[in-house]
């Protein structure tokens, strides 16, 4: 079970901060937040897809879309992602950058439509499979600082062993690490000088505070397959489902240093390792009306997706002292290293489910223009495992999240075979109380070339978005924490190649 090494309280006093090695609260949002996905043409408009049909997108998006489809096609995208990240800390930016070559889609659609003779509102259907990738967890990001700061992660482990006995101490998580590598020791006499027998407070004889960087390298991504079917009714109806397995994985390696002057302690160094894997399934159901020829209107009701999901952690810690001897023990300190077990896990996550509409206006054989607009809350998520006690982390979803109303607006222009694609989104802030907006900007534009039996298509989005990371919590007498606080701006660029099949 992962080291649920920061406590509730502390998340409650700061909501919108990304917290070191924290509770499952983080994967809610983590693996549910909306990211740009689908054929370069839906992504040159700006991700919008809820009221347009006829592509491959439509079997994760708006599955009504495939009824539109009067031919088969076969589709595959591929992708490149540049993240970008400015980590600000004691008013000093480190730049950060990653980047990542994928395969965003492969697709086929069978087109099944029914002659223009054949009596019935029924005019056919379409039904279709897809591979597609829904979010890139690759990056790094973190701080290095050449002035002090303005405490230090043994302020925590004291925080955190405060009324554990001695006998418990090794059992806690990072801080049981601390204590094994001196950083934190027992009170073992009382003000009248006589022995505590288990004593369950704590100090250092590392008094001043230190230099401080850490470093943090995130890999994975999320994909999902896809079987859908679209019908069409009349040419104005349509109505569609679809079925989506969706596949995770994640990793962290986090890696915190202090460094000190003038104090037994030289350095230390903390090292966490956690990795994610699972499956999930969620459904899809949508529907597309044509009041007039050139008006869709749309509305989709995706499912919440339930996941089974595994969980490994370990953690070491190396503390390096200047040959201090520690009188209690009688030894003199050097180098002295902790490390955690590896610790198993499993647990269940149900994300939000997401409620969206939108329309389409088309300018006769010129282009469109189309919005859409949906609603998720990510705070009815939920965790479960009978691996570990979920409570907090499910208090923690439902104090720390709201519901956010999330838009997008694109267009396309047509000239002759050309097509000329841009858009704008908008990923609202998750956070009930945030001090900083971290809601997500989009901005995307594109050009496609269409023949009678294949099309090519390009797209370009840049995504802007802050976040806030803090290490650890350190205390004050108010309950305010004074532990290092870092704002990170990242910036997400990807480029899709889309190559699509019509027979």
């Amino acid at each position: 079970m992962r080291l649920l090494v920061l406590f509730l309280c502390f998340i409650i006093l700061n909501y919108g901060s990304v917290l070191a090695q924290s509770g499952y609260f983080e994967d809610a949002y983590r693996f549910s937040k909306p990211a740009p996905a689908g054929s370069a043409r839906i992504l040159g408009v700006g991700g919008t897809q809820w009221s347009l049909g006829g592509d491959v997108s439509n079997l994760s998006g708006n599955p009504a879309g495939l009824g539109f489809f009067r031919n088969s096609e076969a589709s595959l995208s591929l992708g490149y992602d540049l993240w970008s990240a400015d980590a600000t800390y004691l008013d000093q930016t480190k730049t950060y950058s990653t980047s990542d070559l994928s395969l965003p889609n492969l697709s086929y659609v069978g087109s099944n439509p029914k002659g223009p003779l054949e009596k019935g509102a029924f005019k056919g259907g379409a039904w279709g499979f897809s591979i597609q990738r829904i979010a890139n967890f690759s990056n790094e990001f973190g701080y290095y600082s050449d002035k002090l700061g303005n405490s230090s992660i043994i302020d925590f482990y004291l925080g955190d062993a405060s009324g554990v006995s001695e006998r418990q101490i090794e059992n806690r998580g990072l801080t049981g690490l601390a204590y094994q590598t001196y950083q934190i020791n027992p009170i073992v006499v009382d003000v009248n000088g006589k022995p505590i027998t288990n004593p369950n407070t704590y100090d250092s004889f590392v008094l001043g505070v230190p230099f401080q960087d850490e470093n943090i390298t995130q890999e994975g991504s999320a994909s999902q397959i896809n079987f859908g079917y679209g019908a069409n009714f009349n040419h104005k109806l349509f109505i569609g489902g679809s079925l989506g397995i969706r596949s995770l994985e994640f990793s962290s390696i986090k890696k915190y240093n202090e460094e000190f002057t003038n104090e037994p302690l030289i350095n230390s160094s903390l090292v966490e390792n956690l990795y994610i894997n699972g499956t999930g399934v969620n459904l899809n159901l949508g529907l597309i009306y044509k009041p007039i020829d050139y008006v869709n209107l749309g509305f989709v009701l995706q499912t919440p997706t339930f996941f089974a999901l595994n969980e490994e952690y370990e953690a070491n810690l190396t503390a390096t002292y200047d040959d201090y001897f520690f009188a209690p023990e009688n030894k003199t300190l050097g180098t002295e290293n902790a490390a955690s077990d590896l610790f198993l896990s499993t647990y269940g996550l149900r994300t939000p489910f997401k409620i969206g509409g939108g329309a389409t206006i088309f300018l006769g054989k010129h282009g469109f223009i189309s919005a859409d607009v949906d609603w998720l809350d990510y705070s009815v998520a939920r965790i479960n495992s009978s691996d570990f006690n979920e409570g907090p982390d499910n208090q923690v979803i439902q104090e720390l999240y709201t519901s956010t109303v999330n838009y997008r607006l694109g267009g396309e222009a047509k000239i002759e075979r050309f097509r000329i694609r841009a858009g704008y989104g908008y990923v609202g802030d998750p956070y009930l109380n945030s001090s900083l907006d971290q809601g997500t900007q989009l901005l995307s534009g594109g050009l496609g070339i269409k023949f009678d039996s294949f099309n090519l298509d390009f797209s370009l989005v840049n995504q802007k978005f802050n976040s806030l990371y803090r290490s650890y919590k350190a205390l004050d007498k108010n309950g305010l924490n004074y532990g290092p606080l870092t704002e990170i701006k990242n910036s997400i660029t990807s480029a899709v190649v889309t190559v699509g099949f019509n027979f």
